[in-house]
């Protein structure tokens, strides 16, 4: 079986949204730690699919981490 293939008998785990659970209505942008979540280690942005956030707290994400970029809280660029 090549590694890209699932094994179709496998259960599939629904990952629930860390701000639906935790009743959090906005992401600031200045709460690095809490973006910092959502982030792989070269600093981009990490996909619904991994993070397991819904699409409005994806989209505020985003947004966030963008504002965090510009102001210089987080980095564009890891090496």
């Amino acid at each position: 079986m090549r590694p890209q293939q699932r094994d179709k008998d496998a259960p599939v785990i629904k990952k629930n949204c860390y701000f639906c659970t935790n009743k959090i209505t906005t992401v600031d942008y200045k709460d690095s730690g809490l973006i910092r979540r959502f982030m792989s280690p070269h600093a981009k942005i990490m996909n619904r699919k991994k993070t397991g956030s819904c699409p409005k707290h994806q989209r505020m994400i985003t947004t966030a981490l963008k504002r965090a970029r510009h102001m210089a809280l987080l980095p564009f660029v890891s090496a």
